[in-house]
């Protein structure tokens, strides 16, 4: 499905006044506007599938007339810690690689012991808004994906919490080069993804021209780092301390929902609502995983990233999930800037908006 409005796709007096959101206004937001009114029902219309082209990522490279489109909506990703992105005309922005998703919202916790800080002690809980994705066009099963999930976590647990509170965001992907797992129960999603970029085909060029533009704004294209979390709700003159790897995968107790060429979307849905009933019957739970130790091989375009001592320390534990406008073009995340290290804020590559390193 095509759709060539991509909205304010660079940084904007919008998100230069984030001060913070309400969970309730972001989950409003998120279930607003579903493309299908009551999921599941016989006369519910299809899901879009809006493609990601080689043509909507060069948009803009040659050195003259409008600004680069990718390398803005690189940059506003990582400047911007908005939740919300509206925009003038109230529509939002369309995603460059991962225009198709599932919202969630749900609860985060760490039930075990660990050394780091933030909300990856134990017993974090928090309010958490996900968007569980793939890159690129291909959203159904039997076919090379990617899939991945963005989380922004809430400093609360209260779901009409008063103030605006600030945000702390991940990003976990599969593959970058794409994978073959048919069931959601198969991904491992993790912070630090391994890159086999041929298995892209046709969508090689967008992956090089991924990594192209990330190292012209920030570091460290393929690894996203996970210090927001642990400095969220940390005092001021307490350290920083983050684990390097974090990993997510389905809890073993959940179904596997079968169904030849199904979308990741329907086998979500199907997780947690019965067809044509708006009221979730189930949850839908991923382990956490952390580690410390690993190292990586190879090439940019063919990267392993060898991880031992794995460890779970929590679980996530989403409760209402809804494939919405808003959910594609309106709900935003911010990617944190790379640290040299990780636990020490002036060591980041982008700061005031600009790259310093």
């Amino acid at each position: 499905m095509r759709n060539t409005n991509y909205g304010s796709i660079q940084i904007t007096d919008e998100d230069h006044r984030y001060a913070g959101s309400r969970y309730s206004e972001v989950r409003q937001a998120l279930f607003a506007n579903p493309y299908q009114k009551l999921w599941g029902a016989e006369d519910a219309p299809p899901l879009p599938r809006y493609e990601v082209t080689v043509g909507s990522v060069l948009s803009g490279i040659l050195p003259f007339g409008k600004p680069w489109r990718f390398l803005q909506a690189i940059e506003r990703t990582v400047d911007s810690d908005a939740d919300l992105r509206w925009g003038g005309d109230k529509k939002g922005f369309r995603r460059l690689l991962h225009p198709n998703g599932i919202g969630l919202t749900g609860i985060w916790e760490i039930l075990e012991e660990t050394d780091y800080s933030g909300y990856f002690k134990k017993g974090s809980k928090a309010l958490i808004v996900g968007r569980y994705s793939t890159c690129c066009t291909e959203t159904r099963r039997g076919h090379v994906r990617s899939l991945a999930m963005a989380g922004k976590l809430y400093p609360t647990t209260d779901v009409n919490h008063a103030d605006p509170l600030r945000t702390a965001s991940f990003f976990t992907q599969q593959d970058l080069g794409g994978d073959f797992s048919d069931f959601i129960n198969d991904a491992e999603l993790r912070n630090t993804p391994d890159t086999r970029s041929w298995r892209r085909g046709a969508g090689l060029p967008v992956l090089l021209l991924e990594g192209a533009a990330f190292l012209h704004a920030d570091k460290e294209p393929s690894q996203r780092q996970l210090y927001e979390i642990a400095e969220l709700g940390k005092a001021l003159e307490e350290a920083t301390r983050t684990p390097e790897f974090m990993r997510l995968t389905v809890v073993s107790r959940q179904p596997r929902i079968e169904g030849d060429g199904l979308d990741f979307r329907d086998e979500i849905m199907t997780q947690m609502y019965d067809k044509g009933d708006q009221t979730p019957k189930r949850s839908l739970s991923f382990n956490i995983d952390v580690s410390d130790t690993g190292e990586t091989k190879g090439t940019p375009v063919f990267q392993r990233r060898i991880i031992s001592d794995w460890r779970t320390i929590g679980k996530i534990t989403f409760t209402e999930a809804v494939v919405s406008y808003n959910g594609d073009f309106v709900l935003h995340f911010n990617h944190p800037t790379w640290r040299d290290d990780r636990n020490d804020p002036a060591t980041a590559t982008r700061i005031g908006g600009r790259k310093v390193r």
